[in-house]
Parts: C-alpha cells; sequence; structure tokens
C-alpha cells in the first residue's frame, strides 16, 4: 500500500539501460534463439563429461566443448599456458587492488591464441568462465563486430558469455570490477570495467524471463550474491515488465 514491497531493479540506471540495449544488440547479431532457446550451461557432468584431471591435454579438451557452446570456430583456437609469478600485488590510488590477468586474448592473422594461467588448471569451472571470455571477444573482436577502443568492450564480452549460456560461470567467480573503472557515456557515474554480479544477476533474469521461467532450477548453480540480484531482478522483470528488451515475438 505505501510501496515497501514493490519490486526493484537489482542495478543503476545506467548499468540497468546498458543491460537492456546490449541484449537487443546481440540478438541482432547472434540470434535472439541463442539467448532464449538454448539451455543455460551449468556446472554438471551432462554438459561437461569429459574427465578432467588438471592437465593442459585435459583443458584442451575442456576448450573444444567451450569453443562449441560459444559457436567460436575451433579450427581457428589455439590454447598456451603461462605462469604469473609476480607475488607483488598493486593497487590503484582508491587503495584498491589491480586484478592479475587469468586470460588473454591474441588475435593473428589466420589464428586466434587464448593464454591462460596455469593456476586456474585445478578449477574447472572457472577455467570455463575465463575460456568463455576469451571466446567472446573473438566473436566479438575476431569477427568485427565491435571495435577494439569501444567503451563497453570488457562489459559486452561478459554479456555475450551470459548471452550464449555461460553466463554462471563468470557470475561464480570473484572480480576486481571496479579495479580499472571509467564513467558511463557523458556522465561522472563510474562504470565497472567487468559486469558486476548484480549485473550478472539482473541479464540472468531476463533468460528466465523470457522463457517464462518463474522459479528455473538452473538459478541454485548461482552463488549467494549472484543469486539474490537474480531473484530481485527477476521479480522485477515478471510484476513490471520493465525493460527495453522486449523481442516482439516473445510478447
Amino acid at each position: 500500500m505505501f510501496g515497501w514491497f514493490r519490486p526493484t531493479c537489482p542495478v543503476d540506471p545506467r548499468a540497468k539501460n546498458w543491460i537492456e540495449t546490449r541484449l537487443a544488440w546481440l540478438a541482432d547479431e547472434f540470434g535472439l534463439d541463442v539467448f532464449t532457446r538454448r539451455s543455460i550451461i551449468l556446472p554438471l557432468q551432462e554438459y561437461f563429461p569429459d574427465n578432467y584431471d588438471g592437465s593442459e591435454a585435459a583443458a584442451k579438451s575442456l576448450l573444444d566443448r567451450v569453443c562449441r557452446y560459444m559457436d567460436a570456430d575451433m579450427d581457428r583456437v589455439e590454447l598456451q599456458f603461462f605462469t604469473n609469478n609476480n607475488e607483488l600485488w598493486l593497487i590503484n590510488d582508491r587503495g584498491q587492488v589491480l586484478p592479475q590477468n587469468a586470460g588473454l586474448y591474441d588475435e593473428q592473422s589466420h589464428k586466434t591464441t587464448i593464454h591462460l594461467e596455469t593456476s586456474q588448471l585445478d578449477d574447472p569451472m572457472t577455467l570455463v568462465g575465463t575460456m568463455a571470455h576469451e571466446l567472446a571477444h573473438l566473436r566479438l573482436l575476431g569477427e568485427r563486430r565491435i571495435p577494439d577502443e569501444i567503451f563497453d568492450n570488457e562489459l559486452l564480452t561478459d554479456l555475450t558469455v551470459v548471452f550464449h549460456g555461460l553466463g554462471i560461470f563468470l557470475a561464480n567467480v570473484p572480480r576486481a570490477w571496479e579495479s580499472d573503472f571509467t564513467y558511463w557515456p557523458s556522465s561522472k557515474v563510474p562504470k565497472p570495467e567487468y559486469m558486476t554480479q548484480p549485473m550478472f544477476g539482473y541479464a540472468l533474469a531476463h533468460a528466465a524471463w523470457l522463457r517464462n521461467e518463474a522459479k528455473p532450477t538452473w538459478a541454485k548453480h548461482l552463488h549467494l550474491d549472484a543469486r539474490a540480484s537474480f531473484k530481485q531482478g527477476l521479480r522485477y522483470l515478471m510484476e513490471t515488465g520493465d525493460s527495453k528488451f522486449k523481442p516482439r515475438n516473445i510478447i
């Protein structure tokens, strides 16, 4: 009666507008069915049936599977490994720790090399998220869908992973979102370099909303913070329908 229980969006207005606008852009680029009809990829054996022993060979097999989920050309991708032996943790002028590189995307004339930090080999689900992010660079930069200097390069790369069904793996990986932040265009509002857990939650909420899934079973695989944002975002969309991303054949 007083609006105490009115649903609210889990992200600020600029992030909300960006997520909705970019989801529409991704639907135009890759096809709406990729987002609304494909399975959400989960950290379960049915999605990753290959034996994984933490070796570089096993990681290469895992990459082939992630390539299929990301619709990336496996023949174009080469995998290399590096070890970060730097024990020095750098901070910015706000006292925030600068993130260490978990993966690097290296585009060459007819080949794309993905470099992965070896410490991830012991955690295959974190490895999946890093692989998916680097392959999203291939789908965007390598296929000339966006220019290198675009303001939301890393944000859009994360959202491309969500769009292809692997968003849970990134949402569950802690990241230093604010370490290199800039600002949203034409504002002094800080823009994170990578998607935050509330942003992942709201983007994933669109996947459930557009599938008319009020309580999707796959949401239980989200860690608590991301799951809370997901539930808040899904309730907001279910009760208000307030999103710019409303494909005609879904409405």
